[in-house]
């Protein structure tokens, strides 16, 4: 064992995934979210998929018109895909999808949340907290262009600074949040 183990299990969650009826993807400019949803998609685990980010400069135009056109791309019609175009973080990404979710009355008892591997903890912890608690979350995660695995992410400087801020970000999110969870 590592000293560093224990960071590795904390933040690279994921877990089985089974049929959902929602697939959540957190904003980003990964392309990679979208093809992981585009896929479960196509395999039958949701029949909805919701990509949330506002607007992004490096992008011209927001998040989820980007996730929106990679799903579009992939054979994904575009009337499945939910539209949350307002959020600039991740708690905004789980606060405007609730509004989505309510906005369609969707009825959610589980959902698999799509996010990059080194985010999945801060990602699952922020969609709980917004979320009602009876619904049952699935994690399933990809690689960023970084390549940041949990298998790796010890090995070099700038790979160990994003995940050590993921940890920071942890601590500055949550702990309001704590006493409600108790």
């Amino acid at each position: 064992m590592k000293p560093y183990d224990c960071i590795t299990d904390f933040i690279f969650y994921e877990t089985e995934i089974e049929k959902a009826d929602l697939i959540l993807i957190p904003g980003s400019r990964q392309q990679r979210l979208m093809e992981k949803a585009a896929f479960l998609y196509s395999e039958g685990y949701a029949p909805l998929i919701l990509p949330s980010g506002g607007y992004q400069e490096s992008l011209k135009g927001t998040e989820w018109e980007f996730l929106r056109n990679i799903g579009v791309s992939l054979g994904v019609p575009r009337d499945v895909i939910l539209k949350e175009d307002k959020a600039r973080n991740t708690f905004e990404n789980a606060r405007y999808s609730w509004e989505v979710v309510k906005q369609h009355s969707l009825q959610l008892k589980k959902v698999i949340l799509v996010t990059k591997a080194f985010h999945s903890r801060r990602a699952l912890m922020t969609y709980q907290t917004v979320f009602p608690e009876t619904i049952k979350f699935m994690v399933c995660t990809v690689p960023d262009y970084g390549n940041i695995t949990k298998d790796n992410w010890h090995s070099e400087e700038k790979k160990i600074r994003v995940v050590m801020n993921e940890v920071v970000k942890i601590g500055n999110y949550f702990p309001d949040h704590i006493k409600k969870w108790s």
